[in-house]
């Protein structure tokens, strides 16, 4: 076996037992990404900066990427904007400060749909990133090159963000894990905004118990964080002697007659007989006001909210600018026409109209409202049973450009994943198995706070259903 190959928790053992150094651990990274990187194409920014001599912490030595809207002291970040340009920020996104403080290495920022607004990891100033199971086919987005990079054997863990879903399904896409935790479990101090309401840090791996470990490390309360939780505890040990018998797992009622692609349905049917056999009850629960508002709502809310957050990308303060414009006036159009791209403008523009003052009360106070009621019926489906197994996508992933022209089509897949971010939930993305050379992955969801348990159940599903292998391009 080559190093790169580790999973997170052998490549810690490994280095503990001085069976490698984290030099030799770097290098077997290194050369992996040297041979495959042309083709795959994950990053924006490499550092190829070396693991120091003497290293300290649970992740001493190991070689980690992020996702390119997380702020990194001194390196470049331009969540795939060309209006960042050159950006270099001051400070560390504290998810960030504390892998570093643990020791974890970084090799460099990975790509993503720009400022973190699609599903393909296509709509990308550097343009798209490929499936390291399929060259043809997308990764997902927007956090594809974090999923693609873990997938392909570059790194054993990384960082995404996820607003709608953008952690669950490349997860899926790629064939890893991934968990987009309960607000306020990760702080987001430090990652380039979208929907600062919905957006959330977490990581992706190739086992349950590499996300519990890294979960240990960037959880937690954060003071430049006022979203971030105070006083719990939440313990992501890793315990193998964990169980479902007598937990009540629900299908939603409401998403049953939804056309799925084939191996999904059938890794579905799989699971729940994996988690019937290990003692797990299965039930129905309903959440009609999700199943009809949720996407709409959605919308109306994370569009603002973009309007509002890219205000600041004025070409004045940093990133982009022009020095030759007429006025204050023709230098905003020309830095943000050039800066920003087709989908981002798309979504800005729409913002402005949600939130113009004629508009306000009708479109985004109301969407506020219908959030409320969505995480109202998320609370009383829980109480109705412990988690809901869903798909994290209605499909696999389709051929790069196969989708461009139709926007429907993402629309449709956002109802199983964004309500979680809606109603502030945990959601896990987990490998079920394969078709032909493709990834198959689904989705548990759990009630706020729910995180342990909801890896506790990953560990079990894991057992049942495999680890995934490493991607070789479709090779």
């Amino acid at each position: 076996m080559e190093l790169y190959e580790l999973n997170l928790s052998d490549a810690i053992q490994g280095l503990k037992d001085k069976k490698f150094s984290a030099s030799e651990l770097f290098a077997s990274c290194k050369a992996r990404i040297d041979k495959l990187e042309p083709e795959i194409h994950a990053f924006i920014t490499r550092t190829d900066s070396t693991p120091p001599a003497e290293t300290s912490g649970l992740l001493a030595g190991i070689p980690t990427v992020l996702k390119d809207n997380l702020c990194t002291k001194g390196l470049r970040t331009t969540a795939a904007s060309k209006i960042l340009g050159e950006w270099r920020p001051p400070y560390d996104a504290t998810a960030w400060a504390k892998l570093k403080e643990a020791g974890a290495v970084l090799m460099g920022k990975v790509n993503m749909d720009e400022f973190a607004m699609g599903n393909t990891c296509g709509n990308s100033a550097f343009g798209p990133t490929r499936n390291p199971n399929d060259l043809s086919r997308v990764p997902g987005g927007s956090s594809g090159g974090s999923a693609a990079a873990v997938s392909a054997g570059y790194v054993p863990f990384s960082l995404g963000s996820d607003t709608g879903g953008s952690i669950r399904q490349p997860a899926s896409f790629c064939g890893v894990y991934g968990l987009k935790p309960t607000y306020g479990m990760v702080s987001r101090y430090g990652l380039i905004s979208y929907g600062s309401s919905l957006d959330q840090i977490g990581p992706f791996a190739r086992t349950v118990k590499d996300l519990q470990l890294v979960m240990s490390v960037i959880s937690g309360h954060d003071p430049m964080d006022s979203s971030s939780f105070r006083d719990k505890d939440h313990d992501f040990t890793h315990r193998e002697d964990v169980s479902v018998k007598g937990k009540r797992v629900a299908l939603v009622k409401e998403f049953q007659s939804f056309t799925l692609d084939a191996p999904i349905a059938e890794a579905m049917a799989k699971t729940r007989k994996v988690l019937e056999e290990e003692g797990a009850e299965i039930v129905e629960v309903s959440l009609p006001v999700v199943a009809r508002y949720a996407v709409a709502c959605y919308y109306a809310l994370a569009m603002s909210e973009a309007h509002t957050n890219l205000e600041r990308y004025d070409g004045v303060r940093l990133g982009y600018t022009v020095k030759d414009a007429a006025g204050i006036k023709e230098m905003f159009e020309r830095v943000r026409s050039y800066g920003f791209g087709p989908e981002v403008k798309s979504r800005i523009i729409a913002g402005t109209c949600l939130t113009e003052p004629t508009r306000c009360e009708e479109y985004y106070v109301a969407a506020t409202k219908v959030r409320t009621l969505i995480a109202q019926e998320f609370t009383r489906a829980f109480g109705e049973c412990d988690f809901i197994l869903q798909p994290a996508s209605p499909s696999m992933p389709w051929k790069i450009g196969e989708n461009d022209e139709d926007e429907l089509k993402g629309y449709e897949a956002d109802l199983y994943t964004l309500p979680v971010n809606l109603a502030g939930l945990p959601g896990l993305s987990f490998f079920a198995g394969y078709a032909g050379n493709l990834p198959v992955g689904l989705q548990l969801i759990g009630p706020r706070w729910s995180d342990p348990a909801l890896l506790d159940t990953g560990v079990i599903l894991e057992r049942h259903l495999g680890s995934p292998k490493i991607a070789n391009g479709g090779k």
